[in-house]
Order: C-alpha cells, then sequence, then structure tokens
C-alpha cells in the first residue's frame, strides 16, 4: 500500500448494490487504470445480476468478507446512511482508501469519527459530490473565476419535491437510519455545489426551520419508487429551510423537500447575485442542456446570455478524482474534510431547527 500511487491499475471493492453502487460501477468500467475485484450486497438476485453485468469475479453478501481480501486498495461505500461509518472506519483501519455516497454519515459524531480514522490511516476518505460535475455547474464555476458576476453577495440554492418522497417504510424515512429527511438527502447535494461555486467560504451562522406535514399523513410518496418496505415509521421531516451568514459577507439560502403542495416536479437548482452580474442554474426533472442563465449589461441594456453546456459526468468525473488522488500520494489533502463541513452545516440546521435558535460556528 505504501506505494500505491506508483500502481497502474488500482484495486477496487464496491459495497452496496442500489444506485449509488450501480452508478459506480459504470464508472470505474470507464477508467482504464481500475480493476473492480469485489462486489458485496444482502440481495442474491441483485448481487449476481451485477456481477454478471459488470464482469466482478468476486461476489460476498457481506462486506466484512470483502474487507478480508488482501489483494484491494480502495472500497466504494453506497448503502444506507447509517452503514457508511462502520464499513468506511473497517476499510480505513485494514489501510484502504474509501469513495462514500453522500453524506458523509448520518450524524455528526459519525462523520468525525471516519476524517479522524482516514487522518489516522494517511489514507483518501472522498465523498460521492456528484452534481457538481455537472455541465452547467463547471461551466458557471469558471465564468465567476473569471470576475464575470464581480462580488457575489446573495445565493439561493434549492431541490424541491412535488411528490418525491423515496419509499413508504423504507430506511430514508427512519431518522435514526437516515439522518432525516430532504435536507440531508437533497440538501446536503446543492449545499456542496452553492458552497463549491462561491469558493468555499465558512458558514458563520445558520437559522433553520424543518416541516413534516405530508409525509406521516401518507402523502407525497412517490409511487415509482422501488425502496418500499414496512419496517420503518415516517420521522423526518417533508420541508426544510436555512439562512446562512458567511465568512465573506455574503448570504446563502437554502431550500428542500421531498413533498409540497407546489409546481415543483424535482427540480433543482440556484441562483446567484453578484455586483456585476447574476446567475441561475434550473434543472427541472434532471434536465440538461438549457438550464444555465447568466444576467448582465451589454452595452447599458440588460441581456440574458445562454451558455450551451455539456452534460458533465457526474460520478465518472468522482470517481476519476478518486483514482487520481490515491494515485497522486498526497492522500493527507483528501481526508474527507469537505464532507466533514457540510455534514457540520446540515447538523447545524437540523440543530437550529430543534431549538428554534440560530447557531453560530466558530469561524
Amino acid at each position: 500500500m505504501a506505494d500505491l500511487q506508483l500502481k497502474d491499475r488500482v484495486r477496487v471493492g464496491v459495497v452496496g448494490l442500489g444506485f449509488g453502487g450501480e452508478t459506480i460501477l459504470k464508472a470505474y468500467k470507464q477508467i482504464p487504470n481500475v480493476e473492480v475485484v469485489a462486489l458485496a450486497g444482502l440481495e442474491e438476485d441483485r448481487l449476481e445480476l451485477l456481477g454478471e453485468r459488470f464482469d466482478v469475479p468476486h461476489r460476498y453478501r457481506f462486506y466484512e468478507e470483502l474487507l478480508e481480501r488482501d489483494d484491494l486498495d480502495a472500497i466504494s461505500i453506497g448503502v444506507p446512511n447509517f452503514l457508511h461509518a462502520p464499513i468506511a472506519i473497517s476499510a480505513l483501519e485494514r489501510g484502504l482508501h474509501v469513495l462514500c455516497e453522500k453524506p458523509l454519515a448520518h450524524k455528526l459524531e459519525d462523520a468525525e469519527a471516519m476524517v479522524a480514522a482516514a487522518t489516522k490511516a494517511n489514507r483518501v476518505l472522498q465523498v460521492v459530490f456528484n452534481h457538481r460535475e455537472r455541465g452547467d455547474v463547471t461551466t458557471l464555476k469558471r465564468y465567476i473565476e473569471e470576475g464575470k458576476l464581480g462580488k457575489i453577495y446573495y445565493a439561493k440554492a434549492y431541490w424541491m419535491r412535488r411528490r418525491g418522497i423515496p419509499g413508504l417504510g423504507s430506511w430514508f424515512v427512519n431518522k435514526e437510519k437516515s439522518g432525516g429527511g430532504p435536507l440531508i438527502d437533497l440538501g446536503v447535494h446543492v449545499l456542496d455545489f452553492a458552497l463549491h461555486l462561491l469558493d468555499e467560504p465558512d458558514v458563520k451562522t445558520v437559522s433553520a426551520t424543518t416541516y413534516g406535514e405530508l409525509g406521516h399523513r401518507g402523502l407525497g410518496f412517490d409511487n415509482n419508487s422501488i425502496k418500499h418496505e414496512n419496517t420503518n415509521a415516517y420521522n423526518v421531516e417533508d420541508l426544510a429551510t436555512a439562512f446562512m451568514r458567511l465568512s465573506n459577507g455574503a448570504t446563502l439560502s437554502l431550500e428542500c423537500s421531498w413533498a409540497t403542495h407546489s409546481s415543483y416536479g424535482d427540480d433543482y437548482g440556484i441562483i446567484l447575485y453578484g455586483t456585476e452580474g447574476g446567475a441561475e442554474i434550473k434543472v427541472q426533472n434532471y434536465s440538461y442542456g438549457d438550464t444555465l442563465r447568466i444576467y448582465t449589461d451589454v452595452a447599458g441594456a440588460p441581456s440574458v446570455i445562454s451558455p450551451k453546456t455539456t452534460n458533465g459526468e457526474f460520478h465518472l468525473a468522482v470517481a476519476r478524482q478518486f483514482i487520481a488522488n490515491i494515485q497522486g500520494g498526497n492522500w493527507a489533502l483528501h481526508n474527507g474534510t469537505d464532507g466533514l463541513r457540510r455534514s457540520r452545516i446540515i447538523d447545524a440546521c437540523y440543530a437550529s431547527a430543534r431549538e428554534g435558535r440560530e447557531v453560530a460556528f466558530d469561524v
């Protein structure tokens, strides 16, 4: 493991058979210097299906069996939130690098323990923040870096659904297993690309509110979801809002829902106001292409620019960066602290909503 950055090929295992597991398998298959050695998951039919589809030679029902292999360099974790920490910490203690689906963990103390384990082991711990790899987000990021918006002083990021609670009775709707509802599920994505676009300012204060008005009444569920179970009661929020004061003087508003009586479908995006221009990304039902608008003045006249953007590479870009971080050798620079920052902010939002007060950070 000490000379891993010098290897031509990185050997990985994947834990999880749902969307996260399947998507990262697809990504790894497109990276020439990656070999997927092993796959683990409880659903036997799904295990065999994905194993055959992606030509994974070794398959296990339990992640502990996968971690016993001595020929792995890294693992990817795509399982329910409450399992992130035990799997990641076990892997890090065995000297493996870890790529973990968002959020880093379902509760802050677990996220902190994961980063501590990565730091102690001197291994890469990276979170899958795939939506910052959209083509419209990467284009807007370059535009901001060129100074075209000037000083950005206000941002609003959102992910709103009308009927999108992901699975009646599933782990998603149980706070002990998920950590919360749409705030930790969807909000962490838009929080990530908002802070990414704003050049990672510190959050000074958070004031948040959560609402649970629909789900516990059986309303707002996604009827097409395959995540239905009968084992968990609904005890998370349907809607969350937060207002954040940032260290650079700007403010960020965050809004996310699984279910609302509204005009939304499954829509997310961001609005930025700057001293020299504004911008908006508006994604409706996972649309691509015509989603980015730049608002500026041309010869003194208000004008709108509609850049042509690519779809972006999402999980593939994340996987490439993960492998590059491993082979680069500067592992201490990639110990999960960006994911931990997001977890601390989400945790502060829930604390603010629970206690009915503003929460301040030491910055």
